[in-house]
């Protein structure tokens, strides 16, 4: 089966709001130019600015999920989202990989709902390493990033040595200042993506849209370098996309300028 358009896999959870998740994460594949295709993880009942509740779908349901799209479709890349635990992460990422072991997974590491939830009570550290050996990138926060690695002093030396065994890009939205400078970490090395500050661009969601923007241009054929480049930009205009917290999407933005 042709398909012009690669397809992109979005494992994570069902935001009835369309601004966080698999919805959000599908207009955003479609938008940076793949074909978007969803298995659910949860079901959430929350809103832009309130989370109650998560009821978890089960790995073996998860997996299910996945294979019956992967006996159809080529998909050679994965963004996962919200999910119950890192056991259920292992046992998904394992079965992606034995389907394909060259799958491009990326990894959002949602610990926290924007509303405030929590998730992911604690980190098992040696399991992560042992995680981020079959994940080629994961996507997390400032705070996001002091939780999963144990280092708030020296986090930028933490994360070139934890890069050995994936990919890390860290996000910025949480920094101060007039410079938003989100980080790309790769085998001990550290690129820069730096872009003026976006005034009260909050956004719910905005991390979902990072890493499926993330995934679709690795999809398309880009380094991982270009490929952040691509998504930084992508996701700095969905934040300066209106002053609500929902962010709207651009079909026809172009990656040639900063918007």
């Amino acid at each position: 089966m042709k398909q012009a358009k690669p397809y992109v896999l979005s494992i994570a959870g069902f935001d009835p709001s369309g601004g966080a998740g698999i919805l959000a994460d599908v207009k955003t594949i479609e938008a940076n130019g793949g074909y978007g295709l969803g298995v659910l993880t949860a079901n959430t009942f929350q809103n832009d600015i309130a989370f109650e509740k998560a009821e978890w779908i089960t790995a073996d349901k998860i997996k299910a999920q996945i294979e019956v799209l992967l006996k159809r479709f080529n998909v050679n890349y994965f963004k996962i989202g919200l999910i119950e635990n890192m056991r259920t992460l292992e046992r998904v990422v394992s079965f992606i990989k034995e389907h394909n072991p060259n799958a491009s997974i990326i990894w959002d590491p949602i610990l926290k709902a924007s509303a405030g939830f929590q998730f992911h009570s604690s980190i098992d550290r040696d399991h992560l390493q042992s995680m981020m050996k079959k994940i080629r990138c994961i996507t997390p926060n400032i705070p996001e990033a002091m939780v999963l690695f144990e280092n708030q002093k020296d986090l930028h030396d933490k994360l070139l040595a934890e890069s050995m065994h994936c990919a890390i890009y860290l996000k910025d939205g949480h920094g101060k200042g007039t410079v938003a400078t989100d980080k790309l970490y790769i085998k001990h090395t550290a690129f820069s993506y730096l872009k003026p500050r976006i005034d009260n661009a909050k956004k719910h969601g905005s991390g979902c849209v990072l890493s499926a923007s993330l995934a679709t241009q690795l999809a398309l054929g880009y380094d991982l370098q270009t490929a952040g480049e691509y998504a930084n930009s992508y996701t700095r205009q969905f934040l300066a996309s209106n002053e609500t917290l929902l962010g709207y999407h651009q079909y026809s933005f172009s990656y040639e300028t900063d918007q």
